[in-house]
């Protein structure tokens, strides 16, 4: 009787064990696939105000066409991404564009000294470090899950329920890296 009494403690203990482990994976997909939502609404948000700022650059520097059909180009790549490592790969070529335009903006002072200009500098900047944090967020939570994921005895629990890969951090590349390591020395 009481071998009988000492399974069942121990099966009760792995049974609730399992269900505490399960649902924390689950919590945490969960938390990954909002904070990868927060990130894609700041880059939505961002994407949205490039319009509006090569219009206002295009007043100035309408000769300036390849620029303007590259960042164009670069926007549609990354609103079109599906995947994390996708996005992060238009992400790249979009900064790059960006240091283009920016460029082209430099050469012109009259276009820096409008209100209309500066208001959308300081947008995108606001939305950098949005983007910034949440990508911060979002990659703590991955790597979260990951670690959850692949630590014993929880593997053997994930393996057996559906959590079988892991999530993909959302990375700069290293010229990413570099740029923002030593930005493009624009001045206002």
């Amino acid at each position: 009787m009481l071998v009988l009494i000492i399974i069942i403690v121990l099966l009760i203990i792995l049974v609730g064990y399992g269900v505490l482990s399960y649902n924390s994976l689950v919590r945490l997909n969960q938390q990954s696939t909002e904070a990868w939502s927060d990130i894609d609404v700041q880059l939505k948000r961002r994407y949205d105000l490039i319009p509006n700022l090569v219009n206002t650059v295009k007043g100035y520097a309408a000769h300036e066409k390849t620029v303007f059909e590259d960042v164009t180009n670069a926007r549609a790549n990354a609103l079109s991404a599906q995947t994390v490592a996708d996005t992060a790969k238009a992400e790249n070529a979009f900064q790059q564009t960006m240091k283009s335009l920016f460029a082209v903006a430099e050469n012109y002072p009259d276009l820096k000294a409008t209100q209309n200009f500066q208001e959308l500098q300081a947008e995108l900047t606001d939305t950098e470090d949005k983007i910034q944090a949440s990508r911060r967020f979002y990659n703590s939570i991955v790597r979260d899950f990951n670690s959850k994921r692949k630590t014993f005895p929880t593997n053997i629990i994930a393996s057996h329920l559906g959590f079988k890969q892991d999530k993909e951090y959302f990375e700069v590349d290293e010229a990413q890296s570099e740029a923002v390591a030593n930005p493009v020395d624009v001045k206002f």
